[in-house]
């Protein structure tokens, strides 16, 4: 799909350019803020030939995934397209900031997701830094390797240094505050003077500094969102109370010195407890002495990680990530979690050597197209693609991915930042007790472990009818429930074909056109437009026929005078229950029989089939 061509398509879908609100992006995932859900069409947005996946888990957001590159791309072409009608959408999307248990991590996800390019930069920098000072020990000694280390870690230390004033930039932009000032008091956090303030106030240990009550830095990235939610609060009231021709002036102004001492005196200590209770708790588990302790935590932490990514929620883990950088110098829980994707390519590869055995070329060729993208650490294609789809290779890969989780924390390897995983995570994978080398070998190894540990267990549990294409399967029910009549009747005897097809249910009742005097076998394949009463049509959407297409079917077939039935497999309903439509099951693939009965029989066909080609 053309890009340009694709964007409108979006467009179209999302509800027209009027209604959308905001767009931002991640690696693989367009992220699109609309006014109104009423007009969105999400059957349409899956069709879209560069659409993996949909996401829609709160109101009014949807997180298109396309894959990496390709997001970027998208989001420039979708800002410059509605930059007309989104001058003020920063301030009127949805953005009430209320921490509910169920959106926390997708909030801390949206504050942090712009910032990852910054952040693979620093963690790759500072891993090529870690790698040098361990290859060549006496680099300092080489002008080239010399310049070479500093200007690493100049590029490495610039992101860190700096992390809260990011955060503190994006959290305002997320709760509806001023961005500036969200990064104004973000800089503060990290600033000496929180130091001398705290001597002060008789709050600062000289002798242990990071144990005082209040010192630099307390708190970390949690404190700053705080921080940054009560000043959106505080802004939004001096707006509404003072003149607008003083607002400029004395909004902000009022609104930081107020947020500093509230920030300062109470989210600093208190989330200062909190990080360090964090970082504490997942050191324990993650660096625990107890070998069953770290293997628990490994395996537990990477089978559940492909959920989390498959919902768009791994993002809001990047708070935890960043905590730990700050308290030890390292993230321990990453690696790990780096496995989820070794465990779906071992999945893939199991699934493609199945549906290939099976004759299954469209599953084959999209695994395959996928599995690139996986090895190298970008799992969506293969999540949206094949396993989630699948459904059972989904949780066999979570369960082999579980397998290398275990095995690479029961070795203690240590990231320098989060988001290359793959072949690619063996860059950053260079901290922690062991020396690069052994870092980047038992990082391999673990990849290793999880690939073959999703291949053996999908293996061994996906079955190869499961993987049949559907439409394949129903002909072959069809044709072998009618051999049994065959069987009674004689081998191989033609039968006239029957002028009710309309009437009848299954595939063997479309199997002539009335009518035209043509003589076929039972269980033949006949083309829909040789049909008369009735046609035949192969769900197209990848998540078949779901609520939304089955109510709009059910409200379209009730303007005719006419009862419309649907066929799929061995269940027949009547076109007028939603739930009824639910229960036959149609998956993308499957085909279904459409017939009609009535005065409007013909009018009513026409449409339902004009319907479906556009939307099921």
């Amino acid at each position: 799909m053309n890009q340009k061509t694709g964007i409108v398509e979006i467009m179209r879908f999302l509800g027209g350019k009027e209604n959308i609100l905001t767009v931002t992006n991640c690696m693989t995932r367009l992220r699109v803020t609309v006014a109104d859900e009423t007009p969105v069409d999400e059957a349409g947005l899956r069709q879209l030939k560069d659409v993996l996946g949909l996401v829609h888990d709160r109101e009014r957001n949807y997180e298109i995934v396309v894959g990496p590159g390709k997001s970027k791309t998208y989001a420039n072409l979708l800002k410059a397209e509605t930059a007309g009608v989104r001058a003020n959408a920063d301030q009127t999307a949805p953005a009430d900031g209320k921490f509910r248990p169920k959106a926390l991590l997708k909030v801390i996800g949206d504050i942090f997701v712009p910032m990852i390019p910054g952040v693979i930069t620093a963690g790759l920098c500072a891993a090529f830094a870690s790698m040098l000072t361990q290859l060549v020990p006496d680099y300092a000694d080489n002008r080239f390797l010399n310049v070479l280390y500093n200007l690493l870690t100049l590029i490495s230390t610039s992101f860190m240094t700096y992390i809260m004033a990011w955060t503190g930039y994006r959290a305002a932009e997320r709760f509806g505050a001023t961005p500036i000032l969200g990064g104004m008091l973000g800089m503060i956090t990290s600033l000496d003077g929180i130091n001398r303030i705290s001597i002060q106030l008789g709050l600062y240990d000289e002798e242990a500094p990071l144990a005082s009550v209040l010192c630099a830095g307390k708190g970390g990235v949690l404190a700053v969102i705080i921080g940054v939610y009560l000043l959106s609060v505080v802004e939004k009231k001096f707006r509404a109370k003072i003149p607008d021709s003083l607002s400029m002036i004395f909004t902000p102004f009022l609104s930081l010195l107020l947020c500093t001492v509230m920030y300062i005196g109470v989210v600093m200590p208190v989330f200062g407890f909190i990080s360090s209770g964090i970082a504490s708790v997942i050191g324990h588990l993650c660096l625990s002495e107890n070998v069953i302790v770290r293997v628990l935590t490994g395996y537990v932490s990477a089978a559940l990680f492909l959920p989390l990514v498959a919902t768009g929620m791994h993002h809001g883990l990047v708070a935890l990530y960043t905590v730990q950088l700050q308290e030890i110098g390292y993230v321990t829980l990453y690696p790990a979690l780096a496995m989820a994707g070794a465990g779906q390519v071992g999945a893939a590869i199991s699934v493609i050597r199945k549906a290939k055995r099976v004759g299954n070329v469209k599953l084959g060729r999209v695994a395959k197209g996928a599995l690139p993208a996986g090895i190298l650490g970008v799992g969506e294609p293969l999540i949206y693609g094949v396993t989630l789809p699948l459904g059972k290779p989904f949780i066999t890969a979570s369960i082999g991915a579980g397998l290398g989780g275990a095995f690479i924390m029961t070795m203690e390897v240590g990231s320098t930042t989060w988001g290359p995983s793959g072949v690619l995570g063996i860059f950053v994978m260079t901290a922690g007790p062991n020396g690069f080398v052994t870092n980047a070998v038992v990082y391999t190894i673990s990849l290793l472990i999880a690939a073959l540990g999703g291949y053996l267990i999908t293996s061994l549990f996906m079955k190869e009818g499961e993987l049949v294409p559907q439409e394949e399967e129903s002909i072959q029910q069809s044709e072998g429930s009618v051999s049994q009549e065959e069987e009674s009747n004689g081998a191989g005897k033609e039968v006239p074909a029957q002028k009710d097809a309309g009437m009848a249910t299954g595939e063997a009742a479309f199997t002539a056109s009335a009518g035209s005097g043509r003589r076929v076998r039972r269980g033949e394949s006949i083309m829909t437009d040789l049909l008369q009463g009735g046609f035949s049509h192969v769900v197209k959407d990848a998540f078949g026929i779901h609520v939304r297409p089955a109510s709009e079917l059910v409200k379209l077939a009730g303007q005719f005078d006419a009862t419309v039935s649907i066929t799929a497999g061995d269940k027949t309903v009547a076109c007028n229950s939603v739930a009824g439509i639910l229960n036959l099951g149609a998956t993308q693939g499957m085909r279904l029989f459409v017939t009609a009965e009535g005065a409007e029989s013909r009018e009513a066909l026409a449409a339902i089939r004009k319907f479906m080609e556009e939307r099921i």
